[in-house]
């Protein structure tokens, strides 16, 4: 959709162009979500109850961010994408599910979503605040990265073997 007239002192073309990269990190953010709402309702084993837990917690943040990234969209003066399709369309990640409902096997999925969206976001970075002059957004998907990383860090910390 086109962008609204929003004075704050970023040109029009600076504001669609990062307003691009918010709607995929949008949609990035949703499917995401979904896939960690999946293994909470679907995994199984002996680390059932632990890992049911966990998966809710995760949900539970990317639920924030979700709607902070659609919150920023909108603070650019564009309107946020918001249907299942969209966001299918705009996402660089794909719906796979696991062969099996195990944690382990959510969790390596889980972990590769993140990996991806944290280089997506490492990349912009410096895209937003020197191409776009968009320091305000460069430091909020930043923070969005940094968020990924721990999370991503939880993941690879409980999938880690020992040999």
């Amino acid at each position: 959709m086109k962008a609204e007239k929003a004075e704050i002192g970023i040109k029009e073309t600076n504001r669609k162009a990062v307003s691009e990269m918010l709607q995929q990190i949008l949609a990035d953010e949703f499917v995401l979500y979904t896939k960690y709402r999946n293994a909470h309702w679907n995994v199984e084993g002996s680390d059932f109850h632990t890992k049911h837990v966990f998966f809710e917690e995760e949900y539970g943040k990317l639920e924030i961010i979700v709607d902070e990234v659609a919150e920023r969209i909108r603070m650019l003066g564009v309107y946020a994408p918001g249907t299942l399709r969209e966001f299918i369309e705009l996402s660089q990640l794909d719906e796979k599910k696991p062969k099996q409902n195990d944690s382990v096997s959510y969790m390596k999925l889980l972990l590769d979503d993140h990996q991806q969206i944290i280089s997506y976001i490492r990349k912009s970075i410096s895209e937003n605040a020197e191409e776009h002059n968009d320091e305000g957004t460069a430091d909020f998907i930043t923070g969005l990265m940094q968020q990924h990383e721990q999370m991503a860090w939880m993941l690879r910390a409980s999938v880690k073997t020992f040999k």
